[in-house]
């Protein structure tokens, strides 16, 4: 076929005014036909499904090319000619490709079915990468306890607070590096409604450490009446909350804001967890930004690092059957949440939060989780200096494990935080949906578990069960291991 001049002519005329790439599979004569034309070419001798796999990781920056050609094939393609490429993408591959026997991940397998079993969630995917390389990729069980829609690794959650590290944070951080965003500076010099607030004097990096003294977080929903809400949509109702659910206009601005900006600040310089922190941040990111938290991710980080889900409002996106659904929501909303996200307050401000509201894969956290672990860099592109992942995913608290943003490993050995063999180096964070989304430099591993814990209704089983922590251990030890 790659004699054919109809097919050669054509790829010619492309390359005039498109960047193409070649995939070249088979005889090594054929290469003579393209001499003529001024493309990158990728070559493989083999003809079969697996050159055919592998071709791609090559093109994208998955596995990097070490040979030249051993023999001339034509003038251009000559004994001795090639290019050497260095892998700057995920690489999808084999344990073995990392030094870790695959034997040693079975047992995966066998929690995560015990926790399907036991009706910790009706489904889970797990993903583990270590030094670049995508070793475990694995999907469980079902959508729903119904057993109608098998869980795919392509699927799309709902990640909860892993927003916190995945949309906020990352914003932070581009804006600290840009010097546009001080963590010493307070926040009423950033947010104009906060001066006249108990807020004000409280400085960002308190925010980012959850010391500010924020409550914990404050039930929205239960502030809601009849009247604030309607089954329709209209200028009065325009956010949309869920399927047929939609608040009044102005719900989040004249209530829910002035409601947080005015809470009670108890507990300031005590580490206390509080979704307040992150609502406080979106608006710092969006003042500075001057665009929606939602479109600044989505520009800046998950289309240039080619995460294909990962985004807010992901029913504008994606068709309801890849979107893992959450709770049967009996109570406020009074539907199944699919593609709407779980999380109350969230909801209420129409799905854009700084703590909760973005879906997506394994996968695209396995990218953005990557391009921390390589310090700041992916596919040849650099997003943070190495210093500033340094210093947000490190220990930044005389009074807590946290970094800036990120969750850490506990000290408090007895907390077996997040898993009992966790290195001190370990970062990331938990989602109440069920997810857990953590990164070890020093076992250069990370390891992600989706779960849609929380449908139908919200279990405890899979924290009774310590799903989590167990799988993270047998990674451990599997790496562990193959360091002997």
């Amino acid at each position: 076929m790659a004699r054919n001049g109809k097919y050669i002519n054509f790829v010619e005329s492309l390359a005039k005014s498109k960047e193409v790439i070649v995939a070249l599979f088979g005889d090594g004569s054929a290469l003579s036909s393209f001499d003529q034309i001024n493309a990158p070419l990728v070559w493989s001798s083999e003809d079969n499904e697996e050159a055919a796999l592998v071709v791609p990781q090559f093109i994208f920056g998955g596995i990097a090319a070490k040979q030249m050609l051993n023999k001339t094939y034509s003038t251009k393609y000559a004994k001795g000619t090639g290019y050497l490429t260095t892998v700057t993408r995920l690489k999808y591959t084999v344990p073995e490709d990392a030094d870790v026997n695959s034997n040693d991940l079975k047992e995966i397998d066998a929690i995560v079915n015990e926790g399907i079993a036991k009706k910790a969630s009706p489904g889970m995917v797990v993903l583990v990468a270590k030094d670049g390389k995508v070793i475990y990729n694995k999907a469980f069980g079902y959508h729903t306890y119904e057993n109608l829609q098998a869980d795919k690794v392509t699927d799309i959650f709902d990640l909860a607070s892993v927003t916190k590290t995945t949309a906020t944070t990352p914003s932070v951080m581009r804006l600290v590096e840009q010097q546009k965003l001080k963590l010493d500076t307070n926040v009423g010099y950033y947010i104009a409604k906060a001066r006249t607030s108990p807020m004000n004097n409280i400085n960002v990096r308190e925010v980012m450490l959850h010391q500010a003294g924020f409550i914990p977080y404050i039930p929205f929903h239960n502030y809601v009446k009849e009247g604030d809400y309607s089954r329709d949509s209209s200028a009065a109702y325009p956010t949309k909350v869920a399927d047929n659910y939609y608040i009044k206009k102005g719900f989040f601005n004249d209530f829910m804001w002035p409601k947080m900006l005015n809470s009670p600040i108890k507990t300031r310089g005590s580490y206390v967890y509080s979704d307040i922190s992150m609502y406080v941040m979106q608006d710092i990111v969006e003042h500075i930004s001057e665009i929606p938290e939602d479109q600044y991710v989505q520009e800046q980080f998950y289309k240039p690092l080619g995460m294909q889900t990962a985004g807010y409002l992901p029913r504008n996106r994606f068709s309801k059957d890849r979107i893992v659904p959450t709770e049967d929501d009996k109570v406020f909303r009074k539907t199944l949440l699919e593609g709407y996200v779980h999380d109350q307050g969230a909801a209420l401000k129409g799905g854009v939060a700084g703590h909760a509201g973005l879906f997506g894969s394994a996968n695209d956290l396995a990218i953005y989780n990557q391009m921390l672990l390589n310090k700041g860099t992916y596919g040849g592109e650099q997003y943070f200096t190495p210093q500033t992942v340094e210093m947000f995913t490190t220990k930044q608290s005389n009074v807590s494990r946290r970094g800036l943003g990120f969750d850490r490993h506990d000290p408090d050995l007895t907390k077996k935080y997040p898993s009992e063999l966790a290195s001190p180096e370990t970062y990331g964070h938990t989602g109440y949906t069920g997810i857990g989304v953590w990164t070890d430099p020093s076992r250069n591993m990370i390891y992600i578990i989706l779960t849609n814990r929380v449908h139908p209704t919200v279990s405890e089983m899979l924290g009774r069960l310590n799903i989590r922590p167990r799988i993270q251990d047998v990674v451990n030890k599997a790496i562990d291991k193959g360091k002997k």
